[in-house]
């Protein structure tokens, strides 16, 4: 980050090739959540090269491949795990079954990178904490509401930086879009773990990561379904709030309650409180206004500034990702931080009251 007149300005960091062609190879199995597209690009356009794809519904794959027409398709999950040139699998499973995926691609010598949440039970955790101390391999997680979003990239920036002094507060915002045809899985909570483990597991790790904190304590947590009555063990709204073991404090809301007329799936809004200033993250969309997302606002001592990110930013995570990988380094994500979200997010769903 630079200065100019006393004002934050723009940085010219752009996403970019972390490795040659043929580095950093990898695998797609499980596509279950269209998240896997995300996880996918984010690699590719880091560097990494796509070499397999498998998944039970040939459906799917041959909507995998009409998008990454070079892959090629595994005749079962053994091919992929049996080919020692691939580095990284990616996953997004039904989230109950992305742990035991993850323990046997950890066991096949090779890193893991699962969609959010990675896993729903504190047993599955702490199964995936053995396995990582076993086979000192990654279990990445694609937290992708921060991770892959330019708005909330560059507010990590400023916060780094000391744009707003030391960070007090961080509420958010995540209401998502239901839309229609969603799986049969998409309303079990057996399967999806629950409102504030599945979607919740974003805000919880937007707190420990704007504000420092290396663990937290849930306060409150509340659930409710209030509209899908026909989907008894479904739950579309819930709420945390936090104390950090720093002091700071977060508050998150998370929803399935999107309008139709909305011109995207979501409006997911960031606000960071620190001791010298605030930061507003408008992440996709500036409603009525603008159509795109990435809009960062900040007022400090210095004044008040507007910034449009959009393709000016790039994510870094993923070049970070996969230079932990080739030199066991943990710049893009501790394993420790990873950890801690989900079991955070998990005590919040096991105590969260349920709102008749």
């Amino acid at each position: 980050m630079n200065k100019e007149n006393g004002m934050y300005y723009m940085p010219e960091s752009q996403a970019k090739k972390v490795c040659n062609k043929g580095d950093f190879i990898f695998a797609a199995i499980g596509l279950d959540h269209g998240h896997i597209y995300g996880m996918t690009k984010g690699l590719i356009e880091a560097g990494a090269q796509l070499k397999w794809v498998y998944d039970p519904d040939p459906v799917k794959v041959e909507a995998f491949c009409r998008a990454y027409p070079q892959v090629k398709k595994a005749r079962s999950e053994d091919e992929i795990l049996e080919d020692d040139s691939v580095h990284l699998v990616a996953s997004a499973a039904i989230p109950s079954e992305r742990c035991d995926l993850g323990l046997r691609v950890m066991d096949a010598g090779k890193d893991y990178f699962a969609d959010k949440p990675p896993l729903t039970t504190m047993e599955q955790l702490e199964r995936a904490k053995k396995k990582v101390k076993e086979t000192k391999r990654k279990y990445a997680v694609y937290y992708g509401e921060r991770l892959h979003n330019e708005g909330a990239v560059f507010a990590g920036q400023l916060v780094k930086e000391g744009a707003i002094g030391r960070v007090l507060q961080v509420i958010g915002m995540g209401p998502h879009r239901e839309g229609k045809g969603r799986p049969s899985w998409f309303y079990e909570k057996e399967k999806y773990g629950g409102i504030l483990c599945d979607i919740g597991s974003h805000q919880i790790e937007q707190f420990l990561y704007y504000t420092g904190a290396k663990d937290a304590e849930v306060q409150i947590a509340r659930i409710a379904n209030y509209n899908h009555k026909q989907y008894p063990n479904f739950e579309d709204f819930g709420d945390v709030l936090l104390v950090g073991d720093n002091g700071a404090t977060g508050y998150f809301r998370v929803d399935w309650f999107t309008p139709d007329g909305l011109g995207t799936w979501g409006d997911g809004r960031l606000f960071i409180l620190g001791t010298e200033g605030y930061i507003e993250v408008r992440k996709y969309i500036d409603v009525a206004r603008e159509g795109t997302g990435d809009h960062v606002y900040i007022a400090n001592k210095d004044g008040e500034r507007y910034f449009h990110v959009k393709g000016k930013v790039g994510f870094p995570f993923f070049g970070e990702l996969i230079l932990d990988c080739l030199n066991r380094t943990e710049n893009a994500m501790s394993q420790a931080h990873i950890f801690r979200t989900i079991e955070l997010a998990l005590k919040a769903q096991n105590s969260a009251i349920k709102i008749e």
